[in-house]
């Protein structure tokens, strides 16, 4: 199926790593150009592989997604470097790195980082690129929420209360931006094994008994059995292939929304 993504320009901001560098490896499939953005650096040695093996311009730029004065620099250069913006994707995130604990047992100094990335980090590349797309009277914002988002998990409260703002966020972004033809949707994924996740098998590790330990695999296998009814892991490369269908103009009527790519594991109607 073919998505019309070639010569478009699409900025993956988390690029370097896990699900935001399998996004930019699928628009580069797509035949976009894509700009990559990361704190990072080796961020610019995935632009150097992407236009070595597609025939797609690739630039990377070291940047700090919670920092509005950089997301800014970087919108003015991509600007620059390629002519136009045509799809965002903020696809950078961080936890608390204090997992499976009452919210009264982290201090509210624990919050900060989690809400400057998290959902400041949204807000910027919002403000930043939203002036561009506006006068060019097209684009797509993609952010990034997770399953928790909708449930109130207790595994990262500030993880938790993050994504549900960024859901939130892109409801009224959507709302703010619709009668300039630029729309904007999340993605909450479910289980991906990531470092992240692999965290918090830790924390649950560490405060076992030693009879009860398990390793990493053993663990993770019952869970995801557990919480998905599908009863399978997602992996990157599934949500990069959603990404970019709402990126495409198979989706021009899909905005505003939420997608779960995560088995199953929360249903809505």
């Amino acid at each position: 199926m073919d998505l019309e993504l070639a010569d478009k320009v699409a900025v993956v901001i988390g690029a370097a790593s896990g699900i935001g560098r399998a996004i930019a490896i699928e628009f580069a499939n797509g035949g976009a150009n894509v700009a990559l953005a990361d704190i990072a650096p080796g961020v610019t040695d995935l632009a150097t592989e992407l236009e070595r093996k597609q025939s797609v311009r690739a630039v990377g730029y070291q940047t700090d997604v919670a920092d509005f004065q950089a997301v800014g620099q970087m919108a003015q250069s991509v600007l620059t470097d390629f002519g136009r913006c045509d799809h965002v994707v903020v696809a950078a995130g961080v936890g608390s790195g204090k997992y499976g604990f009452p919210f009264w047992n982290l201090e509210p100094d624990d919050w900060e980082q989690v809400l400057r990335v998290n959902i400041m980090g949204p807000v910027n590349a919002a403000h930043a690129f939203s002036p561009p797309m506006i006068e060019a009277r097209r684009g797509t914002f993609l952010f990034f929420a997770s399953v928790a988002a909708q449930i109130g998990s207790q595994t990262d409260p500030p993880y938790s209360a993050a994504k549900a703002a960024v859901v939130n966020f892109a409801q009224c972004a959507a709302k703010d931006l619709a009668p300039h033809s630029i729309r904007v949707n999340v993605i909450s994924p479910g289980m991906i094994k990531t470092p992240l996740n692999r965290s918090v098998w830790q924390a649950w590790h560490d405060r076992q008994p030693e009879d009860k330990h398990r390793s990493y695999d053993d663990w993770a296998e019952e869970k995801i059995r557990h919480v998905s009814p599908l009863g399978r892991w997602q992996t990157p490369e599934d949500i990069a292939a959603v990404a970019v269908f709402l990126a495409s103009s198979r989706a021009e009527n899909i905005t505003g929304q939420t997608i779960n790519v995560d088995g199953g594991q929360v249903m809505h109607s």
